[in-house]
């Protein structure tokens, strides 16, 4: 029965990937398909071999994720409490994808994993949740908007002189490579955090097995999200390519070229748990903002904040809920 509990768990956190790939598909594309660079086909395509490469380039945001944001809790309890985590941030991703607004598939995780825990009665790591989940929550789209704005001033410097048609088709094919880099970095960080969470379950199954993330966890989790991401998260798209601001070439290159490299720097020197979607959001508002403040339109932007902090919370909650229903049918 245990192992079944556990198949059962792994399965629902490998249905998260997926939902993870298909919400998120958009981080990584949606600036190329919106000034035209790559046709969705492509772009899609693109974005799920990319995100399936980027897996298997790290593993310190795994561990942060399955040993630095709640205590290992044990026995069948404890897989109750991930699967409630872990179908709290489903519906949270579901919810949000209906909508179209690209909220954070990382935080509904990480507000779904305190939720749970909190309701059934395991220790939370908060400090670990403001180091590595909170401070980064406000930081990164703070850096993104800056970097974003400063690369773009760069851009235009630099190029100031150029023809701007013969810049602009320039810049379309150097989108090729700057989406790749983005989709490369968000199989980097969110194919991880999955795999953080399988590697949860199998210690909360066999405690004496250690964190150690084997292949096939890496395997199947980046083929998943590999698998969502080719899905495609059309609605969300829509958001982030063209109701913040019409975009061009250059300013997508910039906002992604800025996207990727946070996510790299986050991952290897911090290892800390980004959200994508705040990345590259808040990298296009800085962008749009260097043609003029009211080129983007920052009453989108607003709701799409809105939505980042209710996140954790709205996740957690539903994961508490999931967690005494688990408790009420299975004792």
């Amino acid at each position: 029965m245990d192992t079944f509990v556990l198949v059962v768990t792994v399965a629902v956190a490998l249905f998260f990937t997926y939902t993870n790939g298909f919400h998120d598909s958009a981080n990584a594309i949606a600036t190329s398909v919106s000034t035209r660079a790559l046709t969705p086909k492509a772009a899609l395509a693109m974005a799920a071999v990319m995100n399936l490469l980027g897996a298997f380039l790290g593993q310190q945001v795994a561990g942060t994720v399955s040993k630095g944001l709640i205590a290992t809790p044990h026995g069948r309890a404890g897989m109750g409490i991930l699967f409630a985590a872990l179908a709290g941030a489903i519906v949270w991703n579901l919810i949000t994808w209906y909508f179209g607004l690209p909220s954070s598939s990382s935080h509904a995780l990480f507000g779904g994993l305190v939720g749970a825990a909190l309701a059934g009665g395991t220790a939370v790591h908060w400090n670990g949740v403001v180091d590595k989940v909170i401070v980064p929550m406000f930081l990164s789209p703070v850096v993104g908007i800056v970097v974003g704005y400063l690369v773009m001033l760069g851009i235009l410097w630099f190029f100031r002189r150029s023809n701007p048609h013969k810049a602009k088709r320039g810049f379309r094919i150097a989108q090729t490579v700057s989406a790749a880099a983005m989709a490369l970095g968000h199989g980097l960080q969110d194919a991880q955090k999955t795999m953080g969470v399988v590697v949860l379950a199998l210690v909360i199954h066999d405690p004496s097995r250690g964190f150690g993330i084997p292949v096939w966890v890496k395997l199947v989790c980046a083929a998943m999200m590999s698998l969502g991401t080719y899905a495609g998260g059309w609605r969300i798209m829509r958001t982030l390519g063209r109701r913040i601001i019409d975009l061009d070439p250059p300013q997508g290159f910039a906002a992604e070229t800025t996207s990727a490299a946070i996510l790299y720097t986050t991952s290897y020197v911090f290892a800390a748990p980004v959200s994508t979607t705040h990345v590259i959001t808040s990298a296009i508002m800085g962008v749009g903002a260097t043609r003029r403040v009211k080129a983007v339109r920052w009453g989108v932007a607003k709701n799409i904040v809105g939505g980042w902090f209710i996140t954790m919370p709205a996740a957690g909650c539903v994961a508490a809920v999931c967690y005494y229903l688990v408790r009420l049918a299975f004792g």
